[in-house]
């Protein structure tokens, strides 16, 4: 379908064509190469509003994008219409007492926390600072500070929603708490979140370690990690990389403490360091902002083209080790690395927010770069597969109604497919459409 045709007034000077000289920066996400009929930049809930309507009019399909580090590629299409949210990137802080921050959905991350920095506060966010708020906030949010704040979805107090009809609507605990509530773990399907009402905490210096242990093909020392950090105090959070270098399989733990107390992260990194054979190769006091630096904004242009896929657990178990260091150190070869949960993420109930996850303590996350594909990668993570209890939307490459029953599991499923339908009866943003 051509873009020819009347421009929406509220659009003058905010589409992007292929014939346009900014079109290869604004084409593409971080993994894939899109070839979209047009990119809508809106500046305002209104814009967005008059680039539903113009897709509607030209019947193109829809694409959203806040930063575009979607693993799933789906921030961009083919022959569709893109709404890019990157103009839409304000952060404002609205009460200060109660810690309550506007953050606009076309912000990435590492905006954020030097806007906040200024105040004392900071908002648990991706573990990258070219990540967009956008469809962070709206599918959960697993971050450096998770232990301590829980995820991104816990703390958004309201959102204001482009719905698909081009209604623009706040939703909080008062007014649409339905809304709310989807938005929170599964908003993708039910309308564009253009900015949210986030309560930060009080944070400038973190205590930041790295350490590398050797992992045996038994997998004990990721056994006896998961233990060390069921017991944690929740101010740590740790992330795992587990990757094979010849014979040997190394874990490299990548630890972030929730204080500038030198005592305090002493305390919390201890434990790490009896798990087996540990080298702590550094720990400093650092300030937040250096988690997400400025340094990590950068154009994306599919340069990073990968498959990923993922899986909850409760515990590590023998048998879940052992697959975990199977998968790391198999023929294929396969990026393994593992999110610690618990802590503030078990405050909530189940039912709190689509993202319904609040038992499980670890999250495996697998990926495989070209020439490797998904059938490899399928092939290699089946073993970790049967272990896991669940998934997390946002690292799966290729979602379908398996990755939906496994991100949303029974009752949360049938609720969230609900307010789908409720909120976006025709589908126009539904994943996967």
């Amino acid at each position: 379908m051509t873009t020819e045709g009347t421009v929406p007034a509220e659009l003058s000077g905010k589409l992007i064509t292929p014939s346009d000289s900014r079109y290869g920066a604004y084409r593409s996400t971080y993994t894939t190469v899109g070839r979209p009929a047009v990119v809508v930049v809106p500046e305002s809930a209104r814009d967005v509003a008059a680039a539903l309507e113009l897709a509607r009019e030209r019947g193109l399909a829809v694409a959203v994008r806040s930063g575009g580090h979607g693993l799933a590629g789906s921030a961009t299409n083919t022959g569709g219409l893109v709404i890019d949210l990157r103009r839409m990137s304000r952060v404002h802080v609205i009460d200060r007492a109660q810690r309550l921050v506007r953050v606009e959905a076309g912000a990435r991350w590492a905006e954020v926390a030097q806007e906040l920095t200024p105040h004392g506060l900071a908002i648990s966010s991706g573990d990258h600072g070219n990540v967009g708020v956008g469809g962070l906030a709206t599918a959960g949010g697993i971050g450096w500070l998770v232990r301590h704040y829980g995820l991104t979805v816990d703390r958004i107090r309201a959102v204001e929603v482009v719905l698909a009809d081009g209604s623009v609507v706040r939703a909080d605990a008062r007014d649409e708490p339905d809304l709310l509530w989807v938005m929170r773990g599964a908003g993708a399907g039910a309308g564009i979140a253009v900015a949210f009402e986030i309560e930060a905490v009080e944070l400038l210096n973190v205590g930041y370690a790295q350490l590398v242990a050797r992992v045996d093909a038994e997998g004990r020392v990721l056994r006896r990690w998961d233990s060390a950090m069921k017991e944690a105090p929740r101010e740590l959070s740790t992330a795992v990389t587990v990757s094979s270098q010849g014979s040997m399989t190394a874990a490299f733990i990548t630890a972030i403490v929730a204080t500038d107390s030198t005592d305090a992260i002493r305390r919390a990194l201890e434990p790490l360091l009896g798990i087996g054979d540990v080298t702590l190769q550094q720990a400093v006091v650092a300030p937040y902002t250096s988690l997400v630096p400025p340094q990590h904004l950068h154009p994306n242009t599919g340069q990073m083209p990968s498959t990923t896929t993922n899986g909850l657990l409760t515990t590590i178990t023998p048998a879940a080790a052992r697959a975990i260091v199977g998968t790391a150190s198999g023929s294929t070869p396969v990026l393994v690395q593992m999110r610690s949960l618990g802590g503030a993420t078990h405050d909530l109930a189940p039912s709190a927010t689509a993202y319904a996850h609040r038992h499980q303590r670890t999250l495996v996350v697998a990926s495989t770069f070209p020439p490797y594909n998904r059938r490899t990668l399928a092939t290699a993570w089946r073993p970790v597969a049967a272990q896991a209890d669940g998934a997390y939307v946002n690292f799966e490459s290729h979602p379908d109604e398996a990755t939906f029953d496994l991100a949303y599991p029974g009752p949360t499923g049938v609720r969230v497919t609900e307010l789908w339908k409720r909120y976006d009866p025709e589908g126009v943003l539904r994943p996967g459409k």
